[in-house]
């Protein structure tokens, strides 16, 4: 990616991708974790665990450890804002359309699943 924000393939991110990208919240090991999610893009290589604090049925930290492109990392990064405070029933139900509406824009079908593998690894902390 150049300083532009736009990718060696051409496409051009959002504002929101570069800065979540450039500066992700909540990335690094998360100390007395008591759920974590791991999920894997065979297709790029994208790489993401996902690991929780939880009190009550309530998610009190979130964060990531990812080897990821910049959707995905934005992703995370966005997700792990959005997750504290959160009951696990309401984190279930998080739609894949909101991940990626909350990134601000329109993303190639190839390229989806980079900014869902931060919920497929949501999904697989919170299953029992």
């Amino acid at each position: 990616m150049n300083d532009s924000g736009r990718a060696t393939d051409g496409v051009v991110y959002s504002a929101t991708i570069l800065e979540h990208f450039r500066h992700p919240r909540n990335r690094g090991a998360l100390e007395a974790a008591d759920r974590a999610g791991e999920a894997h893009n065979p297709l790029c290589g994208d790489r993401i665990r996902l690991a929780l604090r939880t009190a009550a049925e309530h998610i009190v930290e979130a964060r990531f450890h990812a080897e990821a492109c910049a959707i995905c990392i934005a992703s995370a990064s966005l997700l792990t804002e959005r997750l504290r405070g959160m009951d696990h029933a309401s984190a279930r139900t998080i739609a894949e359309e909101e991940v990626i509406a909350a990134l601000g824009g329109k993303l190639r079908d190839e390229r989806r699943r980079c900014a869902t593998l931060p919920l497929e690894a949501l999904r697989a902390a919170l299953d029992p």
